[in-house]
């Protein structure tokens, strides 16, 4: 058993109007939401053995500050090919890790991540900033990963769900 969570990057400034799209930081509401949900990661006991992110500044920003409040001791993984992919780009990339790695956290951007949510499980779902979808699949080696939608979604957190609890 396997589990991948899918992380959208959390809210981005646009208060630059001549920064690029991919250079762009996040702003104060995402400077708040990714170390909530690094929190979210450690209270469940979910901390990744990898954790991968789109080069974009918004999703290295993003994972770097979940990684650190999550206890995650290794190193952030830069992966150009997650700027605003397909699921067929993350399916790939995921499915070069060893055997040994039991939890994977890939960070990157909408449309990609909900397109494979659905890919990943049949589930469709709005993919808001910051928000992690924690989803099970059964497959020993990431080698085996594939969008048939055979993998089921577990757990769904939204930011804004954070707040009311």
């Amino acid at each position: 058993m396997k589990t991948l969570l899918l992380l959208r990057h959390a809210k981005s400034s646009w208060d630059d109007a001549g920064q690029s799209d991919h250079d762009r930081p996040l702003n104060s509401r995402g400077k708040r939401d990714a170390p909530r949900i690094g929190k979210l990661l450690a209270d469940e006991a979910l901390v990744p053995d990898v954790i991968l992110a789109s080069s974009a500044c918004r999703a290295q920003m993003t994972a770097a500050t979940v990684a650190e409040r999550c206890g995650f001791a290794d190193e952030v993984g830069r992966c150009p090919e997650f700027y605003l992919a397909p699921p067929e780009a993350y399916i790939a990339t995921v499915a070069t890790l060893p055997e040994d790695v039991h939890r994977v956290l890939v960070v990157g951007h909408n449309p990609g991540m909900s397109l494979l949510l659905q890919a990943l499980t049949g589930n469709s779902e709005t993919f808001p900033t910051a928000a992690l979808a924690q989803v099970e699949i059964a497959i020993d080696c990431w080698t085996a990963l594939a969008g048939n939608g055979s993998g089921r979604l577990i757990n769904f957190w939204r930011p804004r769900e954070l707040d009311e609890s």
